[in-house]
């Protein structure tokens, strides 16, 4: 099966968006005083589930391999961190002609786009932001069978899911270094931390070179008032809020 595409340089995909960035990207967004925020979900992991993921599920592997555990009062979790560029509007390189002013170092996942960065997922052009003249046949071959048809562009999305994972230890010292304690279910939304660009930076900085050895309380948050009382006859400590800027809710807010 091939999926051809060209970019009709919309600008689409340059607007209210969050784009997952590596530690190393992160670095140079906020260096240059742009935000990243933190978001963080998290699956129950119990010790009967198999330690290491089902070896036939790419989803199971994946989450594996891109979370470290913790302890939610007393239930095993494995959360994923991600370091997101955050803009709303336009993106502060996009030029008036839609062109990018900062294309020679964008960061990867601008360059792979819209090529689907997590390995277990189909890329389905109904679900991108770019117009339907952007697809059809005739055009470059953007993937054929699953996997990306150009080489440099399977390259890049190789490194990109690589630093996903390089870059765990990293994000796990990090929220202890901040003292950032909270996640989503994930399916339910996202945990949002947001740090100013510089105060980023120090804690990176702190975290590179080690992190507080106490564990940090996690605890769940939620918009969902059936998941708060689920987690709460579990002795799982759980707060409820409301979708906005600190939850990414996947679902309207319920009582």
């Amino acid at each position: 099966m091939e999926i051809s595409f060209e970019c009709t340089q919309c600008g689409r995909c340059c607007h209210d968006l969050r784009l997952t960035l590596s530690v190393a990207e992160a670095r140079v967004w906020a260096g240059r005083g742009h935000w990243v925020d933190l978001l963080v979900e998290g699956w129950p992991w119990p010790e009967t589930y198999n330690a290491d993921g089902d070896p036939d599920d790419p989803a199971s592997q994946w989450r594996l391999a891109t979370s470290f555990p913790v302890t939610v009062g007393d239930v095993p979790f494995r959360v994923n961190v991600r370091l997101v560029a955050r803009h709303e509007g336009a993106c502060p390189y996009l030029l008036p002609d839609m062109r990018c002013g900062n294309y020679d170092a964008r960061p990867r996942i601008c360059r792979i786009y819209p090529l689907e960065s997590r390995p277990f997922e189909a890329m389905v052009p109904a679900r991108r932001l770019c117009p339907p003249e952007a697809w059809g046949e005739g055009l470059p071959v953007l993937e054929r069978d699953g996997l990306a048809a150009d080489p440099q562009a399977a390259s890049i999305l190789a490194a990109h899911r690589a630093a996903m994972i390089e870059d765990v230890a990293v994000k796990e010292r990090l929220v202890r270094v901040m003292g950032w304690a909270e996640t989503a279910m994930a399916g339910e939304g996202l945990a949002v931390c947001e740090v100013a660009p510089a105060v980023l930076l120090e804690a990176l900085d702190v975290a590179e070179r080690g992190a507080p050895e106490a564990p940090l309380a996690w605890r769940i948050v939620t918009n969902r008032e059936s998941t708060r009382a689920m987690l709460a006859d579990l002795d799982c400590p759980a707060r409820l809020v409301a979708a906005g800027y600190g939850f990414l809710g996947s679902f309207s807010d319920l009582g």
